[in-house]
């Protein structure tokens, strides 16, 4: 069966589609207590990767058994809810999200939400549209590994009318050099349209594609032509499967061959886009042709030489915008008309920063030490700006640093990590009126706090003497503890210091 992509990277797969096993990475099927085998493809349960949400297994008949469970997050008051999967830091991954509704909440209409990438904001997951049609919903997109996790995260958005979920997740390892021109610390690829182009057969995929990327079929009214040689893979930087050669649209001799694709009205952006050309004919001397490729009438190759072996021309940063018209015009004097095998279009999305890292892990720590931490304490505390941790407050810029973590009152329970000395943006700190545990860290470090707020809380152990060296602090609230030792003079006397120990605690003032 076949396998069509819609706008910004929705795909849509018939329900049932035997799925393809990948060489390598992670395959979660989300909401489920078991491994599944589908088609030799293996998945496992995503418990591990996600601390929240619910399960749920749909009754939808002749279901594949990957498509009947899902997860689904019904915690409205949560910011969003992330899976955290470990990789390779600096290594290239392909990301795939699966989408089957199935009416798993009892309405007839699928939620729509957002999903996000570490820090940045992925795309809008709507499958309205191909669930009404029968059909799952697929996304992908091609990011780097900026330390040794990558998140994805599902959040609400204004247009949410019920509880986001997710079917399937799969991460893909990648090698370096496939789409190496574009660099992925400040742009992700966001896949628009892959095609292998004069083909009607199924999608091309793994083990053909040693990526599990799907290339579908592609025709329209130009003629096709099979090919006589295969190519090797391993020839091309991003190393496009031999199958996507089998076929391929021409025209006749000194005609321009005319390509709109992708079918979609593409919004105004920089595209990155790879195309694959190999001559069709017999290996020989006389197995080749000379063309040029434009693009909406803007040059994209000039006299490209196509051979038997097969060649990619790609542009990274390409403007875009509406429906997308190729155009390859043949050299004076060329005996054979033009032909284009596949192509693939993605959309540089550019990334939203991150956290600094000694602040993830910091809050990360901090998170371990709480045994009950709200429930969106996943992926990156600060990023997206709307998207932050509970109770936390962060600046803005390339590197976003914590300055205010606020959980008052909220019934925290567990200890006060030492890793908050991480935390040497943080101007306040509030943990007043829960039940935390345990002696008060040393945060000598944190030269910027400003106001320290730990009262009626459970902490034990003597008096921190780290908070005389805070200079910037100017207000520091400890009652009603159980903590002991003595207070400096040099503190209880400090100018423009709110300082509150007392009721509770058996301190002993030095003078």
């Amino acid at each position: 069966m076949s396998l069509s992509v819609f706008f910004l990277c929705l795909a849509f797969i018939p329900l049932a589609l035997c799925a393809v096993p990948p060489p390598r990475g992670v395959l979660l099927n989300c909401g489920s207590t078991d491994d599944i085998v589908t088609a030799n493809l293996k998945f496992v349960p995503d418990e591990g990767f996600i601390s929240v949400g619910n399960s749920s297994t749909l009754k939808t008949p002749n279901l594949l058994p990957i498509l009947s469970t899902l997860r689904y997050f019904p915690d409205e008051s949560a910011k969003k809810y992330c899976y955290v999967i470990p990789v390779v830091k600096g290594g290239k991954y392909l990301i795939k999200t699966t989408y089957y509704y199935g009416g798993f909440d009892g309405g007839n209409q699928p939620p729509v939400f957002d999903q996000i990438i570490d820090g940045s904001k992925w795309s809008t997951v709507n499958t309205t549209e191909d669930y009404a049609n029968g059909l799952t919903s697929y996304y992908e997109i091609v990011v780097a590994a900026m330390e040794k996790t990558i998140s994805i995260c599902l959040a609400r958005n204004e247009m949410t009318a019920s509880s986001p979920f997710i079917t399937a997740l799969e991460l893909e390892h990648m090698d370096a050099s496939v789409y190496n021109s574009t660099d992925l610390t400040k742009h992700a690829l966001n896949v628009v349209a892959r095609h292998s182009f004069g083909s009607n057969d199924d999608i091309v995929s793994f083990p053909d594609d040693p990526y599990n990327r799907f290339w579908q079929p592609f025709m329209d009214s130009n003629p096709v032509v099979e090919s006589h040689s295969n190519i090797t893979p391993s020839d091309f930087w991003n190393m496009p499967p031999v199958k996507v050669f089998n076929s391929a649209m021409t025209t006749s001799r000194g005609k321009t061959l005319q390509l709109l694709w992708p079918n979609a009205s593409l919004p105004s952006s920089n595209y990155y886009i790879a195309l694959y050309f190999q001559d069709n004919r017999t290996p020989s001397p006389y197995s080749w042709r000379v063309f040029s490729v434009s693009i909406n009438g803007h040059k994209f190759f000039n006299n490209l030489n196509v051979t038997t072996d097969g060649v990619m021309v790609y542009g990274a940063h390409w403007p875009l915008s509406g429906l997308t018209e190729i155009d390859m015009t043949p050299g004076d004097g060329i005996p054979v008309g033009p032909v284009i095998s596949a192509g693939e279009i993605f959309q540089m999305l550019p990334l939203g920063g991150r956290t600094l890292t000694r602040d993830v892990l910091g809050m990360e720590n901090l998170a371990r030490g709480f045994n009950n931490p709200p429930s969106d304490w996943s992926g990156d505390p600060c990023l997206p700006k709307n998207h932050s941790w509970t109770g936390v407050i962060c600046t803005t810029g390339k590197l976003a640093r914590v300055v205010t973590l606020n959980l008052t009152k909220i019934g925290l329970a567990g200890s006060l990590s030492p890793s908050v000395a991480n935390l040497t943006a943080l101007t306040h700190l509030w943990l007043g009126g829960n039940k935390l545990s345990g002696p008060i860290p040393d945060m000598s470090a944190m030269h910027g706090l400003q106001s320290l707020h730990l009262e009626d809380n459970d902490f034990e152990g003597s008096f921190p003497e780290s908070l005389g060296q805070l200079m910037n602090l100017q207000e520091i609230y400890l009652q009603n503890n159980n903590l002991n030792g003595t207070v400096p003079g040099t503190l209880q006397k400090r100018l423009g210091t709110n300082l509150k120990v007392s009721p509770g605690n058996h301190f002993s003032m030095l003078a």
